[in-house]
């Protein structure tokens, strides 16, 4: 396989750092997205010369971010977006500013990166691949606001892979159920909460980065060129199945 070039912001998170280690490992060229408060991304063959910094929730740093890469006659092949928070609270509870930021940290930045990296790619084409999560098509209790973001990051993925088809750019999701990283570590610190979080799953397990960044990366990938505005379901059964009983 030829080598391609694969822009990968949220790479200091478990999913991101993982699709830029799988990318890496398939012999491809990787530039990593951070925040500026964020730590270098723990992947081996990632140099620091490959690593940008960016705050996605300002349109203007995602812009300059293209911008440098068309300035250095970069063709990128694919975007991914691996961001996300969580926040668990009634709708009742839940601060303006608490809302606020759910939606800056994963609908605003998706919807920045899809409009710059479209942009950037509609004479080229190329693959676009955002994060959901199961509670978007699922109700759970107290996902309230992250599920209200995510649900906008879906119908995004709709309407931009309809927009832009023509122009030959793919743009997917992938939604996974829990997944274990620093992210949901306060949900699952205790040995009573991670067992009820893992019963949820018709698996029986949590998942692990590397199950959601293999998703991502074969969303990537060209050879799943007749494949566009889905959003795929990675979550141990969470949102689908009824959870184990045992």
């Amino acid at each position: 396989m030829s080598e391609q070039t694969f822009l990968v912001f949220g790479a200091s998170g478990g999913i991101g750092s993982q699709t830029c280690s799988l990318l890496l490992e398939r012999g491809h060229r990787v530039w990593a997205g951070i925040r500026p408060d964020g730590d270098p991304p723990p992947v081996v063959g990632l140099s620091e010369e490959d690593i940008v910094t960016v705050d996605l929730e300002n349109w203007e740093e995602i812009d300059t971010c293209f911008q440098k890469l068309e300035n250095n006659n970069i063709q990128l092949s694919g975007v991914a977006v691996c961001v996300g928070s969580i926040l668990l609270k009634p709708a009742h509870m839940t601060r303006r500013t608490e809302f606020e930021r759910a939606l800056d940290r994963n609908l605003t930045s998706s919807f920045g990166v899809v409009r710059a990296a479209c942009r950037f790619m509609m004479n080229t084409g190329g693959s676009i691949v955002l994060i959901s999560s199961a509670v978007a098509s699922h109700g759970y209790a107290n996902h309230d606001a992250i599920a209200a973001a995510k649900a906008g990051v879906e119908g995004l993925v709709r309407s931009s892979a309809a927009t832009y088809a023509s122009y030959g750019i793919r743009l997917n999701a992938v939604a996974p159920g829990l997944v274990e990283t620093s992210l949901s570590g306060r949900i699952i610190k205790s040995q009573s909460a991670y067992e009820s979080s893992r019963k949820m799953h018709a698996l029986g397990r949590i998942g692990q980065p590397d199950d959601v960044a293999s998703a991502v990366v074969w969303l990537l990938d060209s050879q799943q060129g007749w494949v566009t505005g889905q959003i795929i379901g990675v979550d141990g059964g969470l949102s689908r199945l009824a959870s184990r009983i045992r």
